[in-house]
C-alpha cells in the first residue's frame, strides 16, 4: 500500500521561484506545512472511510493515472462530508463508483480521414 504517493500529485514545489514572485523562506515554509498537515488530514480521513482493500486499490490507480485517483478521492471525500457514506467502502462498492465516473467521463473519439484527391494520381 502507498499511501503517501497519492497525495503528491499536485505538489507545487516550484511556485513563487520564478520571475518577480519572489516569497521569503518563511512563508514557503509555512505554504509547505499548510500543505503537508492538509494532505495529511486527508491521507486519515480516506483510511477512515476506505476498506483496506479499496485503499489499495485506489493506490494501483494513482500509479496509473494519479489525476483519475485524486478525482475519485475527492468525490469519495464529499460524499463522506454530505453523510452519503455511513460505512466503509468496499472494494466492489469503489470498482462500481470507478464504473460510473467513467462512463460519465468516458470520451468519445472521431477519427476523420481527409483524402488528398489528385496528389498520387497515375
Amino acid at each position: 500500500m502507498v499511501p503517501s504517493t497519492i497525495g503528491l500529485t499536485s505538489c507545487h514545489c516550484t511556485k513563487g521561484k520564478q520571475g518577480g514572485n519572489q516569497q521569503n523562506p518563511e512563508q514557503e515554509k509555512q505554504q509547505d506545512d499548510a500543505r503537508r498537515e492538509a494532505d495529511e488530514r486527508r491521507e486519515m480521513m480516506l483510511s477512515q472511510i476506505l476498506s483496506s482493500q479499496a485503499r489499495e486499490r485506489i493506490a494501483r490507480i494513482a500509479l496509473v493515472k494519479p489525476e483519475k485517483a485524486r478525482g475519485v478521492e475527492d468525490v469519495i471525500l464529499r460524499a463522506a462530508q454530505m453523510g452519503q457514506i455511513v460505512e466503509k467502502v468496499s472494494e466492489e462498492r469503489l470498482i462500481t463508483l470507478l464504473e460510473q465516473i467513467n462512463s460519465q467521463t468516458a470520451k468519445q473519439t472521431k477519427v476523420t480521414i481527409h483524402r488528398r484527391r489528385g496528389v498520387d494520381d497515375d
